[in-house]
């Protein structure tokens, strides 16, 4: 490209000896994904039955896929050029709409939560093509490819929004399925063939700092609602254990990702041949599970502060383990997907959670979570003993 292409384009420039920093305006744009997943686990908390799990499985696949794709969009665009600001912008308003219709996504709301999606994965992709130049022919082709698999996914959530919500629950299935299914195929189209690894190149230190950014944000969720619903409860010693359990399980969760995953999994990425196959696994598919098990904490956090007394039920095992299986699920597998093994630590983890499962019914709601934030610490500190600092970690086996 020419320096006057390089000035006229929207594009990143790519120096190979250092990565992009997350720029203030895409931390800008994540605080309506903040509120998405306080949306999502205030819906999940409401509706904690086989069918509301499954609609809100829907509703929370949805949000992270529409945030995972803005992300690699502006690993490759530059936030801190004027069009790509006023895209962003414009976004947030559509995924501000998106996150208030999600508690009636399956009710009143079904047609606009369809419709903001929609807007978001078509619009972006449109505004892409439009804003690199002609020569990049890769680029270009590549979201020409997204924009056609995008259209046709929009047609069974728009048709969900406008069916009642049984059909709804289907026909959003099989939008989600086509939205998951894309980059695995990588995107193949009747025409235009199917896109390479080589177009799905990323600068992977930025994708990492940016799902790492959303870790964040689901752990602040799950604080925020800690803290507030301790703040309505009466202050007894039964509810201030509650609250030191919720808490430490959050730092758990923290220690567990960051301590040595988030910066072994910039380092990974960074050189890899591959950047566009790892980012694909590692950071699109894989963190959903990470996410997902935060938000399940949280709905259990929740249950724990305002009932820590009494009988432990179906939902407040599902919420208490499951949350946490999840997680460490997550957890495991993207670990696996950047050192090439499975951590003990993690894998014990599991297991013990697992086991926890057939005492569950006997513990109150405070005790139970008190033995599933046990295993997260445990977890947590079997790897800062046996990983110590980042450089000790490259030939450790947790």
């Amino acid at each position: 490209m020419t320096d006057a292409g390089r000035r006229g384009s929207l594009l990143r420039e790519r120096n190979p000896d250092q990565h992009h920093r997350v720029t203030f305006v895409e931390l800008f744009f994540d605080l309506v994904f903040v509120f998405a997943i306080t949306q999502i686990s205030h819906t999940l908390l409401a509706h904690f039955t086989p069918l509301g799990v499954a609609q809100v499985g829907i509703l929370m696949l949805a949000v992270w896929w529409v945030w995972v794709f803005m992300s690699w969009v502006t690993n490759w665009l530059d936030p801190e050029r004027t069009p790509v600001r006023v895209m962003l912008f414009v976004m947030m308003v559509a995924g501000l709409l998106m996150s208030t219709s999600i508690p009636q996504a399956f009710a009143g709301r079904g047609l606009t939560f369809a419709l903001a999606f929609v807007f978001m994965q078509v619009g972006r992709s449109l505004f892409f093509i439009v804003a690199v130049p002609e020569s990049e022919t890769g680029h270009r082709r590549n979201f020409q490819r997204i924009a056609i698999w995008m259209s046709v996914s929009g047609v069974f959530w728009i048709a969900g929004g406008l069916a009642d919500p049984a059909a709804r629950l289907w026909l959003w299935l099989i939008a989600v399925a086509i939205e998951y299914a894309g980059p695995a195929m990588r995107f193949r189209t009747p025409g235009l063939g199917a896109s390479t690894m080589r177009d799905w190149d990323v600068e992977g230190g930025h994708m990492a700092e940016r799902c790492a950014l959303f870790i964040i944000i689901a752990l602040g969720e799950s604080i925020v609602v800690t803290g507030a619903t301790f703040s309505e409860a009466a202050w007894t010693w039964t509810s201030a254990f509650a609250f030191v359990i919720a808490l430490l399980g959050s730092i758990a969760m923290w220690w567990i990702y960051f301590h040595i995953g988030a910066e072994a999994g910039s380092h990974r990425i960074s050189h890899a041949d591959e950047t566009g196959r790892m980012a694909r696994l590692a950071y699109t598919y894989l963190h959903l599970l990470i996410v997902a098990g935060i938000v399940v904490c949280a709905v259990g956090d929740e249950m724990l502060l305002a009932h820590p007394d009494g009988h432990s039920g179906m939902k407040e095992i599902l919420a208490m383990i499951g949350g946490p299986l999840i997680y460490l699920a997550g957890v495991i597998l993207f670990k696996r997907t950047i050192r090439g093994h499975l951590q003990l630590s993690h894998l014990v983890g599991i297991g013990l959670l697992l086991a926890l499962i057939p005492f569950g019914a006997m513990l109150s709601p405070l005790w139970l979570s008190a033995a599933a934030m046990a295993i997260l610490m445990l977890v947590a500190a079997w790897e800062a003993i046996s990983l110590g600092s980042p450089e000790a970690s490259a030939g450790s086996h947790a």
